[in-house]
C-alpha cells in the first residue's frame, strides 16, 4: 500500500519526472537568458563539463567577426567570440548540479566563478560569481531541441 501512495504522488508531480539523472544531462544546445547566444556545453576527454559559444545574433562587427578584444589577455584579443570557449571545468556535484566551474565574460573580459543547477529537463540556472555564490548573478538558459 505504501509504494502506490508513494507512486501516486510522484505521478502527481509530472516535472519531477522529466528531470533527467546523471552528469551528462547538462549536454546539449542551451540558449543565453537574453537570447543573444547558443552555448553548447559538452563532456570533455578531462571528465568535466565545458562550455563553448555555438550561435550569436550578431557574430560579426564591420563586415568581420567579432573578436574577443576585451580578454585581458592581449595575445587572445584577435580570438572570434563565435566558437570561444567560455566556460570551463564543472565537476558533477550530484542532485543536478554542476560546481567548481569557471564562466568568461567576453563582454567585459572578466573570468567568475560558476554553478549550474539543472532545474528540469529544459531549464539551466547559471550563476556566475565572485569568491561567495551569495555575491553574484544567475541567469536561466533553455534548452535548444534541434540543431542551430
Amino acid at each position: 500500500m505504501m509504494a502506490i501512495g508513494i507512486a501516486g504522488i510522484l505521478l502527481a508531480f509530472p516535472a519531477y519526472n522529466q528531470i533527467p539523472k546523471g552528469a551528462d544531462a547538462v549536454t546539449g544546445l542551451w540558449l543565453t537568458g537574453n537570447g543573444k547566444g547558443k552555448i553548447q556545453i559538452f563532456k570533455g576527454n578531462d571528465g568535466l563539463f565545458h562550455g563553448k559559444i555555438a550561435w550569436m545574433t550578431d557574430p560579426l562587427e564591420d563586415g568581420k567577426p567579432k573578436l574577443d578584444k576585451h580578454n585581458p589577455d592581449p595575445s587572445k584579443r584577435k580570438t572570434p567570440i563565435l566558437g570561444l570557449q567560455l566556460m570551463r571545468g564543472f565537476r558533477f556535484e550530484g542532485e543536478r548540479v554542476w560546481v567548481d566551474g569557471k564562466i568568461y565574460d567576453p563582454e567585459r573580459g572578466s573570468d567568475y566563478s560558476c554553478k549550474i543547477t539543472l532545474v528540469n529537463e529544459n531549464t539551466l540556472n547559471v550563476r556566475g560569481f565572485i569568491g561567495l555564490s551569495l555575491f553574484g548573478r544567475t541567469d536561466t538558459w533553455k534548452r535548444v531541441q534541434g540543431k542551430l
